[in-house]
């Protein structure tokens, strides 16, 4: 019988953190430097805390600029990719009953064909690669962004994502819980509904739910009457109570954007690391009672507010651009 793997929960001690450093000008245009600037705080951020960060970085040119912005304790990493979303191009290192890691790639067609970039294909084999990972990769579409772990076997995801015909048309419900289970090893799913309006990935649960520990997951509350995320937030909050989950809240930012586009963003896109959680902040005047809220979901650890808002204009934030290792448990 073959060794089961599991996806732990992000709070599991980690022995590295993948950074993705933003590149692109045509992509970023005149959020290139700023959003740069941004990428770089948060590295640094946990690199001070002892913590190895490996900051991934295209070429020599994108690498001395780096350099320019991160401590001497970052570490760099060339890989092939097209934007910084290591956490969905990147594989999800999965660990063994026996203490062994496995690195788990998934194929990836740009979040339903929207954004397929050069080098995408290439990021999760080659940061396996570089650090001694097996890679196995999985023949069905997932992003890491879409999944949610709290360790026991339980994952949360959302329909509009992993249902949606843009991703795997060929596969039923009742398929993909198999392959959940195949290939991340899990045995429950809770499913949300939709997730953020303005978010190009279909409703990534990193960016509306969070799992917080065993069985306690944080979501949002709409912070005024004219959020347009209030239903959304209240689906999911009765889901995960009907589920027997713990739900703990947190307030919403508001609603951001230009004109009539919203922007995804959420303070839920925060990364756990070993003594820290990075959460990202927009200038919203919830920034500070968001950082505090979250801070209370880990107080072994300290919650730091970092901004974020030109890294959002790419369509995400600190979780989304960051793929984490866990320590074997042997």
């Amino acid at each position: 019988m073959p060794e089961m793997f599991r996806m732990p929960g992000e709070w599991a001690r980690q022995d590295w953190i993948w950074i993705g450093f933003p590149a692109h000008g045509e992509l970023w245009e005149e959020n290139l430097v700023p959003a740069q600037e941004q990428m770089a705080a948060f590295a640094n951020a946990v690199a001070e805390t002892g913590q190895q960060v490996h900051l991934v970085v295209r070429d020599a040119a994108t690498e001395m600029r780096a350099k320019d912005l991160v401590s001497g304790a970052v570490t760099f990493e060339r890989h092939p990719y097209g934007d910084i979303w290591v956490r969905d191009t990147g594989p999800i290192t999965l660990l063994g009953a026996d203490g062994t890691r496995r690195a788990q790639g998934f194929s990836f067609n740009g979040w339903g064909g929207k954004y397929l970039l050069e080098g995408d294909l290439e990021t999760g084999p080659s940061l396996a690669e570089a650090c001694g990972l097996p890679y196995v990769r999985a023949d069905w579409i997932l992003e890491g962004g879409a999944v949610e772990s709290d360790g026991t076997g339980l994952v949360v995801t959302t329909e509009q994502c992993l249902l949606n015909p843009n991703r795997n048309p060929g596969l039923s419900r009742e398929e993909i819980e198999a392959n959940l289970k195949r290939d991340l090893g899990f045995s429950r799913i809770l499913w949300l509904g939709d997730g953020l309006a303005g978010d190009h990935t279909d409703g990534h649960v990193d960016n509306l739910a969070r799992m917080v520990g065993e069985n306690t997951i944080a979501i949002p509350r709409a912070t005024a009457k004219d959020d347009l995320n209030a239903a959304v937030y209240d689906d999911a909050r009765a889901r995960a109570r009907d589920f027997g989950m713990e739900v703990r809240e947190i307030p919403s930012p508001g609603w951001m954007g230009e004109g009539d586009e919203a922007e995804p963003a959420s303070y839920m896109n925060f990364a756990i690391c070993n003594d820290i959680v990075v959460v990202p902040i927009y200038g919203s005047a919830h920034d500070e009672e968001a950082v505090s809220a979250i801070g209370d979901l880990f107080p072994d650890r300290a919650a730091i507010g970092l901004r974020a808002d030109a890294v959002l204009t790419g369509g995400g934030s600190f979780h989304c651009a960051s793929c984490h290792v866990p320590v074997t448990s042997s």
